[in-house]
């Protein structure tokens, strides 16, 4: 099944790369991003490749779920084909596998240790393996629980790419590998989200799934204010939260929140709340795609603690850092309206200037131009 991609460049466009390469991307989604945060990176990232000159054409598992939900089923700004299985991935793709200048196997694609085998073994150009979940991979591997990488794939490919930076990258070079392991941060579409003059309804809000070792930071940076400033206008957004969970009232919840409604939800907020996962505080350096979701949208951010944070907005200034309900009260209640203005602004611009998916897309081909000599001075 092909998508045949719409998508028209600017007329004043200049492709930014001196060589086009022809790259292939196999991920979880990038026709659906129902129930998984894969389809917003994969867009953006295959419309900026394709605006700086290179040919995209993306490979996408078909599955039930991501079928029944497909909220852009033609791309238009890259080649998109859906497969059925791995024998038909092989059978229909084995010649842009080959002659790729660089082949992506994202995590979490289906069979993708079969698939990570099959690419590093055909593909002549570069590979690499793009990790949307790097700590909760690496911490899954050595309980081995992963079905799309394995510790023997890892030194195939010729590039690691992760969400997580920091010490993490050393440790799958060092301890796992990689030949070369490199950030790839998440990153935001500022066509999809900025500052929209709608009316404030929330002083607070959260937009999360259920997860276990986020909820005690939930209770303690937001369920309590709530209960202590019964004033306060909250909403939390997300599924599979328990229905054990005592929400007071002046906190709302929205079970499912559409994505195109992303931008609109933080617009309605004086706040926003970013939770940290546990192994995303534990690596560090694990900024989530909600942060810049957010600050593009001016919206000023109470964030949990974790290192590498102050490499991403300047705490105090960009970012508001809360510890207990007492930090996030004191933001609420006491911030002056200049200064909670001026932090989102503050945000907002740090965002626009380094975490853009115009920024990874450079970023990346910098990244595969470097694997690919790397890769050729070995074979010398």
């Amino acid at each position: 099944m092909r998508v045949v991609p719409k998508f028209d460049l600017p007329e004043d466009h200049e492709a930014s790369s001196d060589a086009p390469m022809d790259i292939v991307i196999l991920g979880l989604s990038i026709t659906s991003s129902w129930g998984n945060g894969h389809a917003t990176t994969y867009r953006g990232l295959a419309r900026e490749l394709t605006r700086r000159g290179h040919s995209v054409l993306f490979l996408e598992r078909d599955q039930p779920w991501y079928r029944d939900n497909r909220d852009l089923p033609c791309p238009p700004y890259s080649r998109t084909e859906i497969y059925s299985s791995l024998e038909d991935l092989k059978g229909r793709f084995t010649r842009e596998v080959r002659q790729a200048d660089l082949v992506i196997v994202g995590s979490y694609v289906p069979a993708g240790v079969a698939i990570g085998q099959w690419v590093t073994s055909v593909a002549q150009g570069a590979t690499a393996f793009y990790d949307i979940d790097t700590p909760v991979t690496l911490a899954n591997l050595k309980q081995g629980a992963v079905e799309y990488i394995s510790y023997e794939l890892i030194p195939r490919y010729d590039l690691y790419l992760s969400f997580t930076g920091g010490p993490t990258l050393d440790l799958i070079e060092k301890k796992h590998g990689s030949p070369m392991a490199r950030a790839l941060y998440c990153s935001v579409d500022p066509e999809l989200y900025y500052p929209e003059p709608a009316g404030v309804r929330w002083d607070l809000g959260y937009l999360g799934t259920y997860s276990d070792d986020r909820q005690y930071a939930l209770d303690r940076l937001m369920i309590e204010p709530a209960r202590r400033w019964k004033q306060g206008r909250m909403i939390v957004a997300g599924p599979q939260y328990p229905k054990t969970i005592q929400w007071p009232s002046n906190i709302k919840r929205v079970i499912h929140l559409n994505p195109a409604d992303h931008r609109a939800f933080y617009n309605a907020q004086r706040f926003t709340l970013n939770i940290t996962r546990a192994d995303m505080i534990a690596a560090g350096y694990s900024p989530s795609v909600r942060l810049f979701e957010a600050a593009a949208c001016a919206t000023p951010i109470i964030s949990d603690w974790w290192s590498g944070l102050e490499t991403i907005f300047e705490p105090g200034e960009e970012i508001l850092i809360a510890h207990d309900a007492e930090d996030t009260l004191d933001y609420l209640r006491r911030l002056p309206e200049e200064i909670r203005v001026e932090t989102g602004l503050r945000a907002r611009a740090r965002v626009m200037a380094t975490h853009t998916a115009a920024h990874r897309a450079a970023e990346l081909e910098t990244h595969a131009l470097a694997a690919l000599m790397n890769k050729s001075s070995m074979r010398v």
